[in-house]
C-alpha cells in the first residue's frame, strides 16, 4: 500500500473516530443546543472528507477497488459543510454522526485489515 494512501486512511480514521467520541453520551437534544460540540463533528466530517477527496485524486483505483465504502458520500458530505456551513442541517450532521460514520468506520477498518495481511 502507498505511503499516501496510509496516511489518507489513518486521517480518515482519526476524524471519524473525533466527531464521534465527541458526541459520545449526548442526546440529540444536547447536541442541538452545544455550538462547540456542533464545530467539532462539522471540522471533523470536513476533515475526513478531505482525506477521501484527496485519495480521490492521487489514488481512485483504491477507492473503486473497495467500492463497500460509501466514498462519495463522505465527499458529498465534506462539500456541503464546506460551502454552505450556515445552511447546514444539523438533524442530518446528528444522523451521520450516530449512525454513517460508525458504518464508515467499520468498513474502512475491514479495508485496512485486509491490505494489512497482504493484499
Amino acid at each position: 500500500m502507498k505511503d499516501r494512501t496510509r496516511l489518507y486512511l489513518h486521517q480518515m480514521h482519526s476524524a471519524g473516530a473525533d466527531a464521534c467520541r465527541f458526541v459520545q453520551g449526548m442526546d440529540r437534544e444536547a447536541f442541538l443546543d452545544n455550538l462547540l460540540v456542533q464545530r467539532g463533528v462539522g471540522m471533523s466530517i470536513l476533515m475526513l472528507g478531505e482525506a477521501v477527496v484527496r485519495m480521490a485524486r492521487e489514488n481512485p483505483e483504491f477507492l473503486a477497488d473497495h467500492p463497500e465504502v460509501p466514498w462519495s458520500q463522505i465527499q458529498g458530505l465534506r462539500n456541503r459543510i464546506a460551502h454552505g456551513y450556515f445552511e447546514i442541517d444539523l438533524g442530518i450532521v446528528w444522523e451521520t454522526v450516530q449512525v454513517a460514520i460508525p458504518e464508515f468506520l467499520e468498513k474502512l477498518q475491514t479495508v485496512v485489515d485486509w491490505h494489512a495481511q497482504g493484499e
